[in-house]
């Protein structure tokens, strides 16, 4: 009887038949991180590119109203020029002088013959018809010379200076040349009314308008600079085939010519505020994973507004349950899911 129990255990042991102690498998889970669902807003950015420029308002054109030639030009294009520097040379024409004495010549004789004038009614040998036509005469000559003061009067050399702090952004003529009256000579852009220039869709010109705020960025690299915009264009640029919007930027922000990155601010998107990162995209379209009793529940959204760390979604999100942000691409609806840190 012993040697036959003795069997039965040893072919027990041998077969696993005997009871186990292992403990039951748990089911698999993801390991995730969470944040909290929030309701806001995040602003409405809108982005464009084009470059800086003088303010049309900000450029003034350097002339001379009477005919001579360019002595000396002491600018270049593109130079940085500070109030009061002499740009440019210019000696009038000897015409245009001779014209300026016989002015001067003019009016003096006709105060002269006023003067006799005045003398001859005295002793009646006058009419007052005749010192009125005299008064007139003097008058003329008066204006006359007054005119030719105003552009100059008898100055030979003429010194055109820079009206303020600035860049020449264009010299149009050459040392030497002899020019016409009014004729364009420098032109300075004013260095603090500098504007950026960017171009929107057409589609989207209803959203900006004069007043909003924006953040300009160079191409190049460097800190951004704070803008607004001051005026939405009514028709297509014709090369670009865009609108043109000017911001007006702070004062030394920018140097004209230099390539942009405009953000501008059109309104602000009001929804979920939800990590980018916890926004899953597939062929049915978007969706976030949220934590109910430790399972993964799927909910649909729909995207508003995409930003670089945080996004703005509409859905039937639940405010008490916690979103899976990192992990969210890993999980399926139903699934086991372990908070990191927990």
């Amino acid at each position: 009887m012993r040697s036959a129990c003795t069997i039965l255990v040893t072919l027990m042991l041998l077969t696993g038949c005997g009871p186990s102690s292992d403990p039951a498998p748990s089911p698999p889970s993801v390991l995730v991180t969470t944040a909290a669902a929030v309701r806001g807003s995040l602003p409405d950015i809108l982005t464009a590119y084009g470059s800086a420029a003088p303010s049309l308002s900000g450029s003034q054109t350097l002339s001379v109203q009477q005919a001579g030639q360019v002595t000396r030009l002491n600018a270049t294009p593109n130079a940085t020029v500070h109030r009061g520097q002499t740009l440019v040379v210019f000696t009038v024409d000897p015409a245009s002088l001779s014209a300026y004495r016989q002015a001067v010549s003019a009016l003096a004789a006709a105060q002269k013959q006023r003067d006799t004038t005045a003398q001859l009614l005295a002793q009646q040998l006058a009419t007052r018809d005749q010192l009125t036509q005299a008064d007139k005469a003097v008058s003329d000559a008066a204006a006359a010379l007054d005119a030719l003061r105003q552009i100059g009067g008898g100055e030979a050399v003429r010194f055109l200076k820079a009206p303020f702090d600035g860049i020449v952004s264009a010299i149009s003529v050459a040392q030497g040349d002899r020019t016409q009256p009014g004729a364009a000579l420098v032109t300075v852009a004013n260095g603090s009314e500098i504007v950026a220039t960017v171009g929107v869709d057409p589609s989207v010109r209803a959203s900006v308008r004069a007043g909003q705020s924006a953040e300009l960025n160079r191409l190049s690299g460097g800190p951004p600079v704070a803008g607004h915009v001051i005026r939405v264009d009514s028709a297509l640029n014709p090369k670009t085939r865009q609108i043109n919007v000017d911001i007006a930027i702070a004062e030394g922000g920018l140097l004209p010519g230099e390539a942009l990155r405009a953000g501008i601010r059109i309104g602000n998107v009001p929804g979920w505020m939800v990590p980018h990162r916890a926004v899953v995209t597939s062929d049915n379209g978007a969706h976030l994973y949220q934590i109910s009793a430790g399972k993964a529940v799927a909910v649909p959204v729909t995207v508003s507004l995409t930003g670089l760390q945080m996004d703005v979604v509409q859905g039937s999100l639940n405010q008490s349950r916690r979103l899976i942000v990192d992990g969210a691409y890993q999980v399926q609806d139903g699934d086991a899911v372990r908070v990191a840190g927990r």
